[in-house]
Parts: C-alpha cells; sequence; structure tokens
C-alpha cells in the first residue's frame, strides 16, 4: 500500500507529490498523457504541431498521436484548450503568477468588499495563504518578467489611464506593472542575439526572448531539463519530486507512471468513515488496469477531469455540487495596430499587466502568426462589416465587434505581425451553478462516459457581463493612449484556457465539494489539489501561482492530519525571507 496516490501530474499534481515525497512519504504519480522527457527531440518550434487540439503535442490526449485526442461534449460555441501529460497545461502556459486580489478572501473587509463574489469567497484569509505563495514563488523560482518594446508600448498606454505602478505583490488597488513570472531571467548571452551558436548552456541561461513559449519551452540550448527557462512543473517540480530525496535528509522519490489514465477510485469504511482506499488505472498502450492502494488519495485531474473521475466513479454527491461552478476568466481580445515596431511575436508571451480590483485585470499578450489569425477568427458576433448574430452587450462598449473577415484579416497581418500589440480580459467571473461539467449521454470512450462541459457566453451573470465591458473599455482607451492607429475588439466566444471552481471549497456546505482543507466532505481522504479546488476565479489573477499555492498547503495538511508530521512551511516561512529562499533556490539550480 501506498502512503499517497495522486492523480495527474499537470500543474499542481506534482506540487503536491513532491511536498509530500520529500517529507518521507512513498507517493504514486499517474498521468493519462505523456512525459516528454527530451523536448528537443520530440517538440518543434511550429505552431500547429505543438497546438492543433487533435494531433499536436500539446493536446488533450494519450501518449500515441495517431491515437484520437480525447472527446468532450461542448454544447456551446467555445474551445477547451488544454494539455495532457507531465506538466499539462503550464507546459504551454506563459508562466505568469500573480497573486489573487485579497477581496476573493473571507477576512476581506475593504471598502469594495462588495464588488466581488460574495457568495463564494476562500474559507480563510489572505495572510494565511502567503506564506505558501512564498513558498511557490521561492520554489520555482518567480522572478519580475524581463522587459522589451511591447512592454514599454503597453506600459505607456497604462500611463495615460493614470494608473500608478505597483510595486508589491499584494494588489490592492488599480495599478500597473512587470508581470511576476515563473521564467528564470536572462543571463550570460540569452536576450543579446539570436546566434544558436551562442544561446548554448552555459553560454546562456534563463530566457533567450525567443518568443516560442506557447509550443513549449526548451531553452537554452543543451540545458539540463531543471534548468530551462519558463519553470512550467516538467521543468521545475517534477525533476525535484522524482529526487526527493535531494530536497530533504527523510525524502523519498516519487514513482511516476504515465499513459497511464485512472477509471476509478475506490472506498471504504476507515475509522468509521466512508474514504478512499485506491485506484484503478489503465495503461493507455496496452489497455491493461492495475488497482493501487494507499491511505490518502489526492485529486488533480484539472477542472473538466476531476469532476468526471468523481461521477464516474459514482461517489457521494450529496449537494449535487461536483462539477458545478464553471468559471473562467471570461476572455477577451483587444488588439491594435500600430506604425511602428511593437515586437508582438518577441520574448515572454506576456510579460505586463494591469490590475482594476473588482473587475479583474488586462495583461499583454505577444504570440505568433498562426495563434494571431486564429483568435482574430474566433468571435461570438460574427463578421465586421459583413453580419451580426444578434450579440449585444449589456455594458458600457458600443462599438463594433467581431471576427475580421478575409481582406481585413489580410490587411492587419501583412501589415506585419509585430506591429501589433494584444491586450486580453481576464474577468472576475461568478461562480453560477449552471455552468458545469457533467457527463456526456453521447458514447463513451476506453476510459468511461466522458465529460460535458457547459459554459454558455449568455449564461454568465450581469456581474461577470460588467467587469468584462469595463475591461474591454480600459483596454481600448490604453491601446489608444499607446498610439494605436486602429484598435479591435473581438469579443471571443469562450476560449476556456483558465478554468477553475468545478470541485470548489468553501464555507457553506450547500454549494461546495471541499472543506477548508480541500478535503471531500463526502469522502474522506480524498482531496483535491488543482484549479477546480478553486472556490471563484480569484477575482480574475491568473490561477496557476495560487493553485500550486493552495495544494502545498493541502500537502501540508495531509501530512499533518494523516501521517502525524509536522508543519514545514508555517514553521519556516516567518524565518526565512521570500528573496533569501529564492537566493538559495537559484544556487541549488546552479545558475
Amino acid at each position: 500500500m501506498r502512503d499517497v496516490i495522486v492523480i495527474g501530474a499537470g500543474g499542481c499534481g506534482p506540487v503536491a507529490a513532491k511536498e509530500l515525497a520529500a517529507q518521507g512519504l512513498d507517493v504514486l504519480l499517474l498521468d493519462g498523457g505523456p512525459r516528454h522527457a527530451d523536448p528537443r527531440k520530440e517538440w518543434s518550434l511550429l505552431e500547429s504541431d505543438a497546438n492543433h487540439l487533435l494531433t499536436g503535442y500539446l493536446r488533450a490526449g494519450p501518449e500515441d498521436r495517431s491515437k484520437p485526442a480525447w472527446y468532450r461534449e461542448l454544447p456551446q460555441n467555445s474551445l477547451l484548450w488544454q494539455v495532457a501529460g507531465v506538466g499539462g497545461t503550464t507546459k504551454h502556459y506563459f508562466g505568469n503568477c500573480p497573486r489573487a486580489y485579497p477581496g476573493v478572501f473571507n477576512d476581506y473587509n475593504g471598502p469594495d468588499r462588495d464588488n466581488y463574489d460574495v457568495g463564494h469567497r476562500f474559507p480563510f484569509g489572505y495572510r494565511s495563504l502567503v506564506p505558501y505563495y512564498e513558498w511557490v514563488e521561492a520554489t520555482l523560482p518567480v522572478h519580475t518578467a524581463p522587459m522589451g518594446t511591447k512592454e514599454t508600448v503597453y506600459f505607456a498606454g497604462c500611463e495615460t489611464l493614470g494608473l500608478p505602478v505597483q510595486k508589491t505583490k499584494t494588489t490592492t488597488e488599480a495599478s500597473y506593472r512587470p508581470q511576476e513570472n515563473a521564467i528564470l531571467p536572462p543571463g550570460g548571452n540569452a536576450g543579446r542575439t539570436t546566434d544558436p551558436a551562442k544561446l548554448v548552456y552555459p553560454l546562456a541561461t534563463g530566457c533567450t526572448m525567443c518568443g516560442h513559449c506557447i509550443q513549449g519551452c526548451m531553452q537554452p540550448i543543451d540545458v539540463p531539463r531543471n534548468q530551462t527557462a519558463r519553470r512550467s512543473t516538467d521543468n521545475s517540480y517534477v525533476p525535484m519530486a522524482l529526487t526527493a530525496d535531494v530536497w530533504s535528509a527523510g525524502g523519498k522519490a516519487v514513482t511516476l507512471i504515465t499513459d497511464a489514465m485512472v477509471t476509478k477510485i475506490h472506498t471504504g469504511q476507515v475509522d468509521g468513515q466512508l474514504s478512499a482506499t485506491g485506484v484503478t488505472w489503465r495503461d493507455n498502450a496496452t489497455g491493461d488496469k492495475h488497482r493501487e492502494d494507499a491511505r490518502v488519495v489526492i485529486l488533480a485531474g484539472g477542472a473538466v477531469e476531476s469532476p468526471r473521475l468523481w461521477l464516474n466513479s459514482e461517489l457521494p454527491n450529496p449537494n449535487d455540487w461536483v462539477g458545478r461552478g464553471f468559471t473562467d476568466h471570461h476572455l477577451d481580445l483587444i488588439f491594435g495596430v500600430f506604425d511602428d515596431y511593437i515586437g508582438n511575436s518577441k520574448g515572454p508571451h506576456s510579460s505586463a499587466r494591469c490590475d482594476f480590483p473588482g473587475y479583474g485585470g488586462l495583461q499583454n499578450v505577444g504570440i505568433g502568426p498562426a495563434v494571431q489569425a486564429y483568435a482574430m477568427a474566433f468571435s461570438e458576433s460574427g463578421v465586421r462589416g459583413q453580419y451580426t448574430n444578434g450579440r449585444g452587450f449589456r455594458g458600457i462598449w458600443d462599438g463594433p465587434t467581431g471576427r475580421l473577415g478575409a481582406e481585413e484579416l489580410k490587411d492587419v497581418l501583412l501589415h506585419g505581425l509585430d506591429r501589433i500589440l494584444n491586450v486580453v480580459t481576464l474577468t472576475d467571473d461568478d461562480v453560477l451553478p449552471d455552468n458545469r461539467v457533467t457527463l456526456s449521454a453521447m458514447s463513451a470512450d476506453e476510459n468511461g462516459p466522458v465529460p460535458k462541459v457547459r459554459m454558455d457566453q449568455r449564461g454568465r451573470s450581469e456581474r461577470s457581463v460588467r467587469n468584462r465591458e469595463f475591461l474591454a473599455y480600459r483596454a481600448v482607451e490604453l491601446l489608444h493612449g499607446a498610439g494605436a492607429e486602429k484598435v479591435y475588439r473581438m469579443d471571443l466566444a469562450p476560449m476556456l484556457l483558465h478554468v477553475h471552481s468545478t470541485m470548489r471549497m468553501g464555507t457553506d456546505e450547500a454549494n461546495s465539494v471541499l472543506d477548508a482543507n480541500a478535503e471531500s466532505r463526502a469522502v474522506k481522504r480524498l482531496f483535491v489539489a488543482d484549479n477546480s479546488a478553486l472556490p471563484n476565479s480569484l477575482g480574475g489573477p491568473n490561477p496557476t501561482l495560487t493553485s500550486q499555492a493552495l495544494a502545498t498547503r493541502t500537502a501540508e495538511t495531509i501530512f499533518q492530519t494523516y501521517f502525524g508530521g509536522d508543519a514545514w512551511v508555517r514553521s519556516q516561512a516567518p524565518v526565512v525571507s521570500t528573496d533569501q529562499r529564492i537566493t538559495r533556490r537559484l544556487a541549488q539550480l546552479d545558475l
């Protein structure tokens, strides 16, 4: 019997696995997708090769790319963009690591307290999560992002909005700042040249400013895996988990099995309570099924697969909230076309942001030509100047919207990819019970009934729509203030990238699945450690840092509750500063 089984090696499973293994526990980490052990041999810089939803190496599907991608029923016009395998969606995320706004926690009493999703706050205070934020920020580590031309132009637009510069990690007012990114800063030749002969480790360290984040980071050339520039979990927590004995005197290495789809969570009576006792997983290559038992099970499959597995396992769902409360950041794309060079495709994809607590935030996004063209065509409003589909707005926006038609799209792209500045809205989105993950009535796959994801653009709350309209208008002002000749708003259809809350923790048993420790109320010894555990959409900030901090907190709670251990974060956090931890972490990386 294992001590702990972790289901899912994406953005958060490896965090919990590494932390528990470092305390000496026997941890099994399972993932249904592949592990890309040698990205330079397995990946490319081609956008379609990486990001094609059916055949790309960064898809949601089994290791064998000749087999179909995993099917999810989407009854509305939407895109669910996720990645299977070790590292999960962090393999193509932008590394942005802002903290959640304090207003989404239950100890917040600021004058704008009622501007947030007041019925679905965190069941504990912001201050209590700060040590875990600091722990993750130091472990990855997180740094202030390097600046380039697109960030300089973005900040010029922020200044025309009258925003101050934010100088702290905690966001308390409308402000702008460089991103806090989980990307190692450029060192040596990195950022100074595009000559591949000079961008070989150790002549170059950290981010080489190549502009290919979304295809998966493998920079600099010949870099050891644990020193790869972008700190997706396959480059950071997974190497640590697989050598956990190095990080703690009493640690043990995690056992990692990939292409292993968990199809059932088993339960039984432990100490008189219904409890998780193990899992059955299926070998995707052979079809063979295996049973593993454990004292604790951690579900970390993500906001779609975690509720699917729960429902397929026929676990109790007494309040019918498993899968409900699906939130994202109600994304929209507003972009400006400039006469001058902007550098849209250069450097980290997103290195600048501004925040508007109570509404959400805006961040710049620089991407390649294929994803740029796709985003300009993925609208809910019809084709600009050709037709509309009746899509209207209940907010302050009254300008034209919609996807660019063939000639207009061609004109914009021929004007130059590097003369475009993209701004994306990250809206504080309300938890609503009818936005949810259920089991589809369509044919099951080899792993059981498939998930059905309902996230209708028209099913948003009035507050979510208001927030998106406010942010879109600020983005237009920002781009005009930065000097854009033309500004376009896409009115994106639901592009489900930041997805949260389908297994939400909460104070009220009537509308949450997990208690304040992220343990299931219905099944003991079963914890959730992924974005689905988040009680809300964080006020708008990118979710990964908060989910990883929460996974660290959950791991510590498991160790104390079920293995008689002591706290390791809370006991050290007041003694060692974040800066000291980052210095120590960089020394361990031998940069």
